[in-house]
């Protein structure tokens, strides 16, 4: 501790010259926490928007497989899940902890009104469903279950089309079977969209939707998990992947896909190597409803690359900043220690030892680079704040944003390694200086003029 208060003490002798040297490690540390919490924030928005297309951090569909209706046809699937409990069952089982789970119907679709048409993915849900309704940010109309077909739009697709609450459509899309089909609907509710995939977005009730689709009554096509820690994600969907195995020992009508498969036939995407084996050929055919498990990320592979290309791009410019501001330090401290010669001597005498010595120059150093980062840390924070406070309407952005704004994000683990990163650097960047403090005669110190 006596080396540590010298070392307090002695930053405080050239306030301008170490105040410079703060300033600059500051600097370094603010560029690259606003780098790694803006990009981390930008991919976490376009991930959330993600999994709220998919539905969930955890996605299980069930497919039941459809022998040709003629001699030399060819297989299909139906995606039906017709046991409401079965997966929300082995989900708990698994007693990994949840945000919310939601078993719906979805199609992909175009609506047609007024001679043009339009892109949309249709979700069948509970409309009553208390956390749905509280998502919802409505521009025009809202709920209405007492409307047969109604649907809930976003105001995209109503501007495009010109649509308003009340309005009749045409909506095209094909069966369960894969057979085309058409719907008569009418627009109760027009929502606010806050990015591409929101956009596409459209609802309607779970009954409505499973008519035209004609999918059984009471059954779904999909059933998602949204996990409260998404780097569990694939510890659960291999556990549903298992307890589903188990259960295919006792009741052949129920079978599962393998992720281990889907590694070694596409390691790059798993979801690709899944999908393989739900598609109806002579290698893979089964009885019953055959489950499969993905994640988000087995769907979208690439979004865990980009995270850590951000966190080794951010820690490379970090290291690289410091590289420079240790040049600094160094020639900093062999100047420290020209003007302190007779008094280390002095201290030497007085019985301070050569390993005390070093330490009060490392400690200095490090003191000065931990305040300097420390100052860096909280300006860049004040300046994300104040930037996520500001409203971007740029459409192409709207990928990376979160109901018009940037978010940053910031990571305890990165922002430790950083400080590390500084902490070793630093005092590589004085043990010239203080080795040669160690060193120094007491006699030819106290005798040397300056």
């Amino acid at each position: 501790m006596k080396t540590v208060n010298l070392a307090l003490r002695n930053l405080t002798r050239n306030k301008r010259r170490n105040a410079i040297l703060a300033i600059a490690i500051a600097f370094g540390f603010f560029v690259v926490t606003a780098i790694e919490g803006l990009t981390t924030g930008m991919v976490g928005n376009l991930e959330n928007q993600i999994t709220q297309l998919l539905g969930g951090n955890v996605l299980i569909q069930g497919f039941e497989y459809i022998k040709p209706s003629t001699p030399g046809g060819k297989a299909s699937t139906a995606t039906i899940m017709r046991n409401k409990n079965y997966i929300k069952n082995i989900v708990d089982e698994s007693k990994i902890p949840y945000e919310y789970y939601s078993s719906f119907t979805d199609s992909y679709g175009y609506i047609i009104f007024s001679g043009k048409k339009n892109t949309i993915q249709l979700y069948g849900r509970d409309l009553k469903d208390k956390r749905l309704n509280d998502s919802f940010q409505f521009v025009s109309g809202g709920v209405n279950t007492d409307i047969k077909n109604g649907i809930i739009i976003s105001d995209k697709t109503a501007s495009a089309l010109n649509l308003q609450v009340g309005d009749n459509i045409l909506y095209s899309t094909t069966t369960v079977y894969g057979q085309n089909t058409f719907a008569d609907m009418t627009v109760t509710g027009i929502l606010k969209s806050s990015g591409f995939f929101s956009s596409i977005q459209s609802y309607a009730d779970i009954e409505d939707v499973n008519e035209f689709l004609e999918m059984p009554v009471g059954g779904y096509s999909l059933f998602s998990v949204y996990l409260k820690n998404k780097k569990q994600q694939t510890l659960l969907a291999n556990f549903i992947e298992e307890r589903i195995s188990k259960d295919h020992e006792s009741n052949p009508d129920v079978s599962v896909t393998s992720r281990a498969e889907a590694m070694r036939t596409n390691p790059k995407n798993i979801a690709t190597g899944l999908r393989k084996q739900v598609n109806p050929n002579k290698k893979y055919e089964w009885q019953g409803v055959k489950y499969m498990s993905t994640t988000f990320y087995d769907q979208v592979p690439q979004i865990e690359t980009v995270l850590n290309i951000v966190h080794i791009i951010t820690t490379v410019i970090l290291i690289v900043i410091l590289l420079i501001v240790m040049v600094g330090v160094s020639n900093t401290y062999r100047m420290v220690l020209y003007e302190r010669i007779r008094e280390i001597g002095t201290m030497r005498a007085l019985g301070m030892s050569g390993k005390d010595t070093r330490r009060i120059f490392t400690n200095e150093a490090v003191i000065l680079c931990i305040i300097g980062a420390i100052a860096g840390l909280i300006i860049a924070t004040i300046v994300m704040t104040i930037v996520h406070f500001i409203p971007i309407a740029n459409e192409s952005l709207s990928f990376f944003l979160k109901k018009g704004h940037f978010t940053f994000k910031l990571s305890i683990v990165s922002i430790i390694i950083q400080y590390l990163i500084l902490i070793i650097l630093t005092t590589f960047a004085v043990r010239g200086s203080a080795k040669q403090a160690a060193k120094m005669n007491p006699a030819e110190a106290l005798r040397t003029v300056k």
